[in-house]
């Protein structure tokens, strides 16, 4: 379990729920021994290309263990504006995205989803406070914790990160 001194942000990742983007309830406890590599993202972003190279990182290591998600926000630049159906259509059609995005929702501020609270406040070799901008990158390991926090800038075919998720799935 991860304490915190704030009790409004959840104790485990494993006691967050998220919306699908079909609006469906998904429980994160389903999600205990698997790595999570989340990553919130926009359809009209400069890195929206990184689609492809996140959609080829969860078909290399799905059967590994690893569980790529996309959370879409608004929240940077407006570069995100589109409905829910509109966003799956994006992935499906553009980058034939497979893993799960979720609804669009809140990744910092005061409205943050639950699990955004997690990943911004829990401890890593890296970083901890508001996400800055789309297509940034955590990186959660088969326990539960957050083991890496990536910038926009990570490529998804960079070598140390790919050696990280590498890692997170041994």
């Amino acid at each position: 379990m991860f304490l915190f001194a704030d009790d409004s942000s959840p104790k485990s990742i494993y006691s967050t729920k998220e919306t699908s983007i079909e609006g469906k309830e998904v429980d994160f406890s389903q999600f205990k021994g698997k790595a999570l590599l989340i990553v919130n993202v926009a359809s009209q972003c400069g890195a929206t290309s990184q689609y492809e190279g996140l959609q080829a990182l969860s078909e290399h290591f799905k059967d590994k263990g690893l569980v790529v998600m996309g959370f879409p926000s608004n929240e940077f630049g407006a570069q995100e504006p589109d409905s829910n159906e509109e966003i799956k259509t994006f992935c499906s059609t553009e980058y034939q995205v497979t893993f799960p995005i979720f609804a669009k929702g809140s990744v910092k501020g005061e409205n943050k989803s639950e699990l955004f609270k997690y990943l911004t406040t829990a401890d890593n070799p890296d970083k901890t406070g508001e996400i800055g901008w789309n297509f940034e990158k955590f990186l959660v390991g088969k326990d539960g914790k957050l083991l890496r926090r990536f910038p926009t800038s990570t490529d998804p075919y960079d070598e140390n990160f790919v050696e990280a998720i590498e890692n997170a799935v041994k």
